[in-house]
This record gives structure tokens, sequence and C-alpha cells, in this order.
């Protein structure tokens, strides 16, 4: 599995846009094959900060997700508007909270 989470930094004008762009994308995205979670929560909105988690089966996935044509035209969309500092690890040795 691939865990991918970070933040990303939008102008806080840009904030409800950026939020009604993503929730659309999520809705095609979780319906994805391979696609276990896909998650953003406002951290900070007068900053424009958003925590930013994506749960993928493997790589195969992501990269199909990656170039599906709304996840391009979301990324050409706020290119040059976001600021984003995500990360991708591999999840190897999955368990419960617990255990």
């Amino acid at each position: 599995m691939l865990i991918i989470t970070g933040y990303v930094q939008v102008d806080q004008t840009d904030v409800a846009q950026f939020i009604a762009d993503l929730k659309e994308l999520a809705i095609a995205t979780r319906k994805r094959p391979g696609n276990i979670a896909y998650d953003a929560g406002i951290e900070d909105p007068i900053a424009g900060r958003l925590l930013i988690s994506e749960r993928w089966a493997d790589q195969q996935a992501l990269t199909a997700h990656l170039d599906a044509a709304d996840t391009v035209a979301f990324v050409a969309r706020w290119q040059g508007r976001m600021q984003s500092n995500v990360r991708k690890f591999d999840a190897l040795n999955e368990r419960g909270l617990m255990d």
C-alpha cells in the first residue's frame, strides 16, 4: 500500500474554490480501482493550509489516478496557485493501531 500525505498551501482567498474543486475531484477519485482513501482537511483557513491524506493499493493505481484527465486538469488549474509538501510512503507492515 502507498500512503500519500502532506500539506498544500493556497492563498486564503482561494481556499473555498480550491476545496470545491478538490471535492469534485475526490468524488471521481474515490471510485478509481486501487483507491483506499482520498481525503483533505483544512488545517488553517486563514493561512490556506490543508492536510492531504491518500491511500492507494499500489503504484499502478496511483499512476492511473495521476494520469487521469480530471487529475491532470486539476493540477493544471492550480499549479501556479498552490504550493505543496506532499510525499509518498510505502506501507509494508500494515497493522491495527493497537497491534
